[in-house]
């Protein structure tokens, strides 16, 4: 057990997120437009990508490193899930393509909204 501690947390998650095939951007609207119950079904998936990013974070800080953002005792809770993703879609539409990842959005809406100090 000793020998993951040395690995980072953070190849971990992104590893397994990669063998889990990822969601895209352009998957998520298909979902939400096509499916009588896809808008609660996207939500469902946001709140998982937002707890999963946020264990990552804690994991990383717990085996000694830097975490990939601070919620420093701020509010952070399942239902921001949507407004988080959708916010950091709106303020930088230009650097996502469909075919990105929703997990990326969700990772930078974090980073964005909970910087960790210098």
């Amino acid at each position: 057990m000793t020998w993951l501690r040395r690995v980072p947390c953070i190849v971990l998650a992104l590893g397994a997120a990669a063998a889990a095939q990822a969601m895209s951007i352009r998957e998520m609207r298909t979902l939400e437009a096509s499916e009588k119950d896809g808008s609660a079904y996207a939500s469902y998936y946001l709140v998982g990508v937002l707890e999963g990013l946020r264990e990552a974070s804690d994991a990383a800080q717990r085996a000694g490193g830097r975490p990939l953002f601070c919620v420093n005792g701020r509010r952070l809770e399942p239902a921001m899930a949507r407004s988080l993703y959708q916010g950091e879609l709106a303020r930088h539409a230009d650097q996502y393509e469909a075919d990105m990842p929703v997990q990326l959005v969700m990772s930078a809406a974090l980073q964005n909204a909970y910087r960790c100090a210098p």
